[in-house]
């Protein structure tokens, strides 16, 4: 019988070993082996491969190297091609597969290597798992995939049809960073001068050759300019390193653990890539919390100005965070240690139940627990229709009598809903350098834009596009809202959520944004009540046919059904589920100009007079998944 790994050895580390890609370009790769008395061990060990364009000398990469190290595997990290000390140019996505291929291949091939290869990693090193998988390089063996992508033109590049627009502000304020701009201090300083700015740059889209921040590094400005023009489902979007879900049947079959959060900004890619892979491939697993984006959100308690409880870290009972979780799925795929019998398949946070009171920190408390499951979406779940009704209400299992009812907003995409809270990630600016301090990056004074997570979706000084009067979002002129009445008993919302909207508009193409809040009642912490952010989600009209079927509207209502992010919460007693409705959020995504023009190149914007139809032959709804209550 194996026995699960522990911390017994010594740390060696060999510094920019380096390996060649097929075509050549040199790799910049550090190699962390089990080592006694300063010597590395022959072994043979198992390796754990993480490539990275966010610098593998940074310090998170030596913590993970020394614990891998200390119980007995090798640990791999490799800047991917273009950044830090990898040659080569740096196209966003585009070569990680083939890379990726040849490195776990270059690992099995070390002498000191048993074979037997595992990746992990978050964000843009879950992008390069799932590229290189499409390779099926033959010594992979298990992967765990942390926040990574899915189909990009969907969600988490673009977003039906939108463009996330952290990728514009990643490309600058990343392009900071670069070779290049090690390179050239004049280019370097251009760079951080742009990021600074990069809440204006955002509100100048689109940028002309001649007029961007990025114009001094072309081959960032290019893929960059790219993601922003491609709207349409066309080949650009079969590139497999964009569209995992295109390829998927191409895809090594080796266990796989995708993991993500509520409030990330992957949470619909890790879901919807999973049910994919689930029905393909066997040892398929997902774990889904209550997190933000990013590696260290896995172990708070909190998200964004929300806390969910003592239970939302992954693993508390030691301060080597997440590792402790990851070595025991590695154990037992690269190891062959008998620690996965009671494993689940799916495992979930389920927010809410909570106090409602504000904490020290002065976040509200919204709760939350853990719970296993053997599938995803649950079948068990009901979808459940909650109609429009005028005078802004929200009914349960009731479509509207009326013949002839409809909501209106105008809306000026100079004038875009400002975005409070939100699944993002990277949406950023540096702030300026203070007098007389020394910095080793110009990221370390980045500042995010919006709050990452939940959050009281009202208006304040501190966000950028808020002006005064401050006060709920639904108070505006370019939003709907639709609540129902205050909740009789708890209601719990597990899965994909989707809305059908009746639109009609003087504009021949503009956007749809739609978020589901639970709505706290009024109490001594909160005064005028708190509006949470659940799900949300944004579909460009002319897209409401399909992403390779792009069709302006007419002068006639149309239908336009989308996904929002999937959720776990339960709406409590007392509370009020409220949907808001409205054509933007900035800077989370581009507005649409409303023209109907070309995406990303468009000259000119106008006002959109949108009309939300909610009748007998138009019922506007969202579709709740409701897990019975006996079920819990």
């Amino acid at each position: 019988m194996v026995e699960p790994s522990i911390s017994q050895y010594g740390i060696s580390l060999a510094r920019n070993v380096g390996m060649k890609a097929r075509d050549g370009v040199w790799l910049a790769t550090d190699v962390w082996r089990p080592a006694r008395a300063g010597e590395p061990l022959p072994g043979p060990f198992p390796a754990l491969l993480v490539r990275t364009p966010y610098d593998r000398r940074s310090p998170r990469y030596e913590r993970h190297g020394e614990f891998w190290a200390e119980h007995g595997y090798l640990l791999i990290v490799q800047d991917v091609r273009g950044r830090f000390e990898s040659e080569g140019d740096f196209v966003l996505l585009a070569n990680e597969g083939v890379d990726g291929y040849d490195a776990v291949e270059w690992v099995a091939g070390l002498p000191y290597c048993d074979g037997n290869i595992g990746t992990f990693g978050t964000s843009y090193s879950g992008w390069v798992q799932n590229a290189l998988a499409l390779e099926r390089p033959p010594h992979l063996r298990a992967m765990w995939v942390n926040q990574g992508g899915s189909n990009g033109n969907v969600t988490a590049l673009r977003h039906n049809g939108a463009l996330e627009l952290r990728w514009l502000t990643w490309a600058v304020s990343h392009g900071a960073v670069s070779p290049e701009a090690k390179r050239n201090p004049d280019l370097a300083l251009s760079l951080r001068k742009n990021a600074e700015a990069m809440y204006e740059w955002l509100r100048r889209l689109p940028w002309s050759e001649d007029e961007s921040p990025l114009a001094q590094l072309p081959q960032y400005e290019t893929w960059a300019r790219e993601l922003y023009e491609h709207g349409d489902d066309d080949e650009y979007w079969q590139q497999r390193g964009l569209n995992f879900e295109t390829h998927l049947n191409e895809s090594a079959d080796v266990p796989t653990l995708y993991s993500s959060g509520w409030y990330d900004s992957y949470t619909r890619a890790t879901t919807d890539l999973f049910s994919a892979a689930n029905q393909r491939f066997a040892d398929q697993q997902l774990l889904m919390g209550p997190w933000t984006h990013g590696e260290a959100s896995i172990e708070r308690t909190y998200s964004g100005e929300v806390d969910l409880g003592p239970e939302a870290p992954l693993h508390t009972a030691n301060s080597e965070g997440v590792r402790p979780v990851h070595l025991e799925w590695f154990d037992h795929h690269l190891r062959g240690v008998d620690n996965a019998s009671e494993a689940p398949r799916v495992k979930i946070f389920v927010m809410g139940g909570g106090t409602g009171v504000r904490d020290a920190a002065g976040r509200i408390a919204h709760g939350g627990s853990w719970r296993d499951e053997s599938e995803w979406p649950l079948a068990r779940a009901i979808p459940t229709g909650f109609f429009f009704h005028s005078a802004g209400r929200l009914v349960r299992d009731r479509p509207p009598v009326d013949t002839e009812a409809s909501s209106s907003f105008r809306y000026d995409p100079e004038q875009p809903l400002p975005t409070i809270s939100a699944n993002t990630s990277s949406l950023n600016e540096i702030m300026p350098r203070p007098d007389r301090t020394t910095l080793a990056t110009p990221l370390d004074l980045v500042r995010v834009m919006v709050i990452q997570g939940g959050a009281d979706q009202r208006t304040r000084p501190d966000l950028h596009g808020c002006e005064p009067p401050y006060g709920p979002l639904e108070e505006r002129t370019d939003v709907l809202s639709f609540s129902t009445e205050a909740l009789e008993n708890d209601l719990e919302v597990t899965g994909p959520i989707e809305v059908a909207i009746y639109l009609e508009s003087d504009a021949p193409d503009t956007d749809l944004f739609v978020m589901l809040q639970d709505i706290y009642p009024i109490s001594t912490e909160w005064p005028d009540g708190y509006r949470l952010n659940v799900s949300d989600g944004l579909m460009r009209v002319r897209y409401r046919n399909g992403m390779d079927v792009p069709e302006l509207m007419s002068s006639e209502p149309v239908e336009v059904k989308f996904q929002l992010y999937p959720t776990s919460n339960r709406f409590c007693t007392g509370h009020r589920i409220q949907v808001l409705v409205s054509s933007s959020s900035f800077p989370r995504f581009d507005p649409n100009p409303n023209t109907g023009e070309p995406i990303g190149r468009h000259t000119n914007t106008r006002v959109a007079n949108n009309r939300i139809h909610h009748s007998i032959a138009r019922p506007s709804r969202i579709t709740l998944p409701l897990v019975p209550i006996e079920e819990r």
